[in-house]
């Protein structure tokens, strides 16, 4: 089971109290989009073994949505950080490096 800590509340709770949103850092294209666009942002996801960023809502609480990086294939949580933010805080991603040295953030359009 994840636990995983609320940036906003700081309660550290089960993902029972949560509903995942899926990824995070998904561009989001408006009304003018091309059909290629849009067929990107509904379909195309990542589905990586290893670090993911998903997206989280912490239901029963504050009712905000966050975002998680963790381990798929392990459960290991590294951390949650804002919704607002477009990319996972610097000491974040350096604390992910630390612990998986191959991993690299990859930037998003």
């Amino acid at each position: 089971m994840l636990i995983l800590t609320c940036p906003y509340c700081g309660i550290a709770c089960d993902e029972t109290e949560l509903h995942a949103g899926g990824e995070a850092h998904l561009t989001r294209h408006g009304p003018g989009s091309s059909d290629e666009e849009f067929e990107e942002y509904l379909f195309m996801r990542e589905n990586p073994r290893g670090v993911h960023f998903e997206r989280w809502r912490h239901v029963y609480g504050c009712g905000k949505w966050f975002h998680a990086a963790r381990d798929t294939t392990t459960l290991e949580v590294f951390g949650t950080y804002s919704a607002q933010l477009t990319e996972p805080p610097k000491e974040l991603r350096e604390a992910i490096s630390d612990k998986v040295p191959e991993w690299r953030w990859r930037e998003f359009s």
